[in-house]
């Protein structure tokens, strides 16, 4: 009679060592099956979201800076040819690495990037003060719009840069009143539509619009930001081109008030994003003799025109409106730095 507490034979000590590694192979199994799993949702999910942003995105895929439209290509094209490669493999013929993982999440930022990138796009009447007349020529190009006086051009034009994400034909309709008064109007287009990656395009373009050798930067939003720093860095000299900055919902990130240009800030009194609280606690940055004029009854999309933004508030003027008084206050500031040429 064997002892109840007896040691394992040697054949029941081998089965036991056979199947703890069995089920470690079974979790591992389990674990390259999500992954493969998630892999192929992912690449369907990147199909979707790249076919839905071009969509959304509609007549920029023409008109806006290519940035975006080729990283729609890319993440439609790799998410297809990724997907179909994972639908055919089997779960059996994937290995888990922590660094597949790290790709899957990856691309799912890269996905939530694409779908926050997509634009805003223009929307009438800027679409149709697209068109020359025997006032104004619209040249667009792949990185620009220009709006060129087709007679008595001064040497002072304005450069300016959109608000984040949003078409920059969208204030064709509110800067036009410039150029037929004879300021050439350049307006980029941003990669991303981002201002910050458009930095350098007034170094750039200052001086390819001969006669203009004087300036006005400005900007919306995010993009008088950016035209701030390039207030800060093209003045004071007299050697240097800008003379004024131009804000529309927007004011600078550094202190900027001992720059020697004259500033235009207008902004909208019933503003969710550029509120008159930040308006007025922007002024310290700007020079003391700036002028800020607030739009009675303006929000943050009447600055231009491609339909409402999330966050805004409600308008108490209608938007043809306040894009009359965003014109007039603008015409106003540059016939006053041309007049003291």
């Amino acid at each position: 009679m064997t002892s109840p507490d007896h040691e394992p034979i040697p054949s029941e000590r081998q089965g036991k060592r056979k199947r703890e590694p069995e089920g470690s192979r079974a979790g591992a199994r389990r674990a390259d099956a999500a992954l493969l799993w998630t892999a192929r949702i992912l690449c369907l999910a990147g199909v979707i979201v790249s076919v839905a942003a071009a969509i959304l995105t509609g007549s920029m895929l023409k008109h806006g800076q290519i940035a975006y439209a080729t990283i729609l290509v890319v993440v439609f094209v790799v998410s297809s040819v990724l997907g179909i490669r994972f639908w055919r493999q089997s779960p059996s013929a994937v290995r888990f690495k922590p660094l597949r993982w790290m790709g899957v999440l990856a691309f799912t930022l890269v996905l939530a990037a694409v779908g926050w990138l997509v634009p805003s796009a223009a929307i009438a009447p800027s679409l149709l003060a697209m068109q020359s007349d025997a006032r104004v020529t619209v040249n667009e190009t792949s990185d620009q719009i220009v709006l060129a006086p087709a007679h008595s051009e001064k040497r002072l034009g304005l450069f300016f840069q959109p608000g984040a994400r949003v078409d920059a034909r969208a204030y064709v309709a509110t800067l036009r009143p410039l150029a037929e008064e004879g300021f050439t109007v350049v307006i980029p287009k941003q990669p991303l539509g981002i201002a910050f990656l458009a930095t350098g395009a007034f170094k750039g373009a200052r001086t390819q619009h001969s006669p203009v050798d004087r300036w006005v930067v400005g900007g919306h939003s995010l993009g008088g930001t950016v035209s701030a720093l390039d207030a800060q860095s093209f003045s004071g000299a007299s050697t240097d081109p800008v003379v004024g900055l131009l804000l529309f919902a927007s004011y600078p990130a550094t202190d900027m008030s001992a720059v020697p240009v004259k500033v235009l800030s207008l902004s909208g009194s019933n503003d969710g994003l550029a509120t008159v609280e930040k308006i007025n606690n922007s002024k310290a940055l700007l020079p003391a003799d700036s002028t800020f004029t607030v739009i009675e009854g303006a929000v943050h999309a009447d600055f231009g025109d491609y339909g409402a933004q999330a966050g805004d508030g409600q308008p108490g003027i209608s938007r043809d409106k306040a894009r009359a008084n965003i014109s007039t206050d603008s015409l106003a500031f540059m016939e006053s730095l041309n007049s003291a040429d």
